[in-house]
């Protein structure tokens, strides 16, 4: 299992090195992205995510977008990397256990390919989301809250002194191991 988790993916000097130096020949890595919530089939079917990407280092002809509305289309894909960016991390979820795609994530990452988490992405790796509640609204019906379980604990993603009081919180509480990152910090498992 190879997974870097970050608070903002591409989009902080520090972390956007890491993921870098993490994936290698960027070039060549075939990617499956994740969008976010706001991710119409009108965006999907546009140049929107393949312009990002490229501008991240990954090739048009390895980029795969993925289609809540077709997600059958997305198992088995010969891919190196699965990027799942920021995004209400309740809504990202819902969608993934609504299209049963958490399990085709959970046997990609388990079958070799690498995983790259911004915030809402990096949160739903972990044991469990319910930490976000005060950061992200859970507008959904969405009352199953543990999420992937790639990752032995829970993350504070966008840390700082205004989040240090519900990370003191979850310590207490003693139910996952507690991990925090600030916005240009990442962890890497390996």
């Amino acid at each position: 299992m190879k997974m870097i988790l970050t608070s903002t993916d591409f989009l902080t000097p520090n972390s956007k090195k890491a993921i870098y130096n993490f994936l290698g020949d960027i070039s060549n890595t075939k990617v499956l992205f994740i969008p976010n919530e706001k991710a119409t089939l009108e965006k999907i079917n546009s140049a929107k995510y393949y312009d990002r990407l490229e501008e991240c280092g990954f090739s048009r002809k390895n980029i795969y977008i993925f289609n809540k509305y077709e997600p059958s289309k997305f198992i088995n894909l010969d891919i190196d990397t699965i990027y799942v960016s920021g995004g209400n991390t309740f809504k990202i979820l819902k969608i993934l256990k609504d299209t049963k795609f958490d399990k085709e994530i959970v046997k990609y990452i388990n079958n070799g390919v690498k995983y790259i988490g911004g915030s809402a992405g990096t949160h739903i790796v972990t044991k469990n989301i319910s930490h976000v509640l005060p950061f992200d609204e859970n507008n959904t019906d969405l009352e199953d809250f543990n999420a992937l379980g790639l990752f032995d604990g829970i993350i504070f993603c966008h840390y700082n002194d205004d989040r240090k009081k519900y990370v003191e919180k979850s310590l207490k509480e003693n139910k996952y191991n507690v991990y925090t990152l600030r916005d240009d910090e990442y962890i890497v498992v390996e």
